[in-house]
């Protein structure tokens, strides 16, 4: 994905984020275990035209690539609207991180994902 592509995209999420009066958490990580070993990363995300609000109270779940273990791969999830779960749920976006190790003079690296949730 173009550096101008994610730029637009993360100001869209940003504003977003800020018409709904939530805030976007500082990081992902308060859950507990280090996501699934996925083995490679995500395609680039697609372009979505945001629809119209359906009700005041939803929020828009920006699409996402999810993996779907039965494939080994990665599957889109079209962004959506939803009715938060509780009044002051805030929806943590999908991640895709790698970590790197040597062994015996190699190096790997193993790509993890974790699914978005609401806290």
């Amino acid at each position: 994905m173009s550096a101008k592509r994610t730029l637009v995209l993360s100001i869209l999420f940003a504003a977003v984020v800020s018409l709904f009066g939530v805030s976007a958490p500082a990081q992902a990580g308060v859950r507990v275990g280090f996501g699934i070993s996925v083995g490679l990363p995500p395609p680039p995300l697609r372009h979505e035209v945001v629809v119209v609000r359906p009700g005041p109270d939803y929020y828009w779940v920006p699409g996402y690539w999810d993996w779907r273990p039965a494939y080994r791969d990665y599957t889109w999830v079209g962004g959506y609207w939803r009715l938060p779960p509780h009044r002051h749920a805030v929806w943590v976006a999908p991640r895709y991180y790698t970590r790197h190790f040597y062994r015996h003079h190699h190096h790997y690296r193993h790509y993890y994902y974790r699914r978005g949730y609401w806290r």
